[in-house]
């Protein structure tokens, strides 16, 4: 009965944005045909797929290129952003020296940070996208994993010492799984930021290839379609980095029930 209910939830999860999104894309194509609107404000679906699948290759490849500088950036941003947390959960000093400077980089643009990291590594390597992306997911997982840690009763804790619990102990059975779907959280909003901050850092500068270079490069050359396909292929990429982060999430807390 149990894999039954779980079985018809994951299929209306499933079902219910894939039937909306087909809605969305029917109207839109309806939209282009009756209106007659012109490639360069708004081509159509068709259009776009048409483009999708002829250049895919092309589109794969600046896939592959984003996802890597996405990647890496998620990983080192989150690791330095979760460590963080710890210190400042432990040290109020390091959590008041941190807070100003972590509010300052919440609030650095892309923009104006893309190109001058470009000149400091040079516009032939991929380090600036990639500390670009890493300082985008650092802010969401960093206050995430702060309010997760910081959210366990003071009851909870008095009863931990209460048994004379270990603060190796205490913090397995207590801190972690109350800080756990903060983290994750904090994950899934960094997953899709990654992707985001990666692209807008492809339009600045830096080697040829990734998906932003190439949407600006198929605009530039007024082939609209092909651009709204590489728009496509950021869009799949970004639901495949935030699938994989829900996907973790999904593991781990089915692993802790169990």
């Amino acid at each position: 009965m149990r894999d039954t209910t779980t079985s018809n939830s994951l299929a209306r999860t499933i079902l219910a944005p894939v039937l909306f999104g087909l809605l969305v894309v029917a109207i839109w194509q309806l939209a282009v045909t009756t209106l007659e609107i012109k490639p360069f404000i708004l081509p159509g679906p068709l259009a776009i797929g048409e483009q999708f699948i002829s250049n895919l290759s092309n589109v794969w490849a600046g896939m592959v290129v984003t996802g890597r500088n996405a990647l890496i950036g998620l990983i080192v941003g989150s690791i330095i952003g979760i460590l963080a947390a710890i210190v400042s959960a432990l040290l109020r000093i390091f959590d008041e020296m941190a807070a100003p400077i972590v509010a300052a980089i919440a609030v650095v643009p892309i923009v104006a940070l893309a190109p001058v990291l470009y000149t400091m590594f040079g516009a032939a390597a991929d380090t600036a996208r990639q500390i670009v992306a890493g300082l985008a997911v650092f802010v969401p997982v960093y206050f995430n994993t702060l309010k997760g840690l910081r959210q366990v009763s003071p009851v909870h804790r008095d009863l931990m010492r209460a048994y004379a619990a270990s603060s190796r102990q205490a913090t397995k059975t207590v801190t972690l799984p109350t800080a756990t779907p903060y983290v994750f959280t904090g994950l899934r909003i960094a997953s899709s930021l990654a992707v985001i901050s990666s692209l807008i850092a492809e339009y600045f500068g830096g080697p040829v290839g990734g998906l932003g270079k190439s949407i600006t490069s198929a605009a530039s050359g007024s082939n609209y379609g092909l651009a709204w396909a590489y728009v496509l292929g950021s869009i799949l990429l970004g639901l495949l980095f935030y699938c994989a982060a829900l996907g973790l999430e999904k593991l781990v807390t089915r692993r802790k029930a169990g």
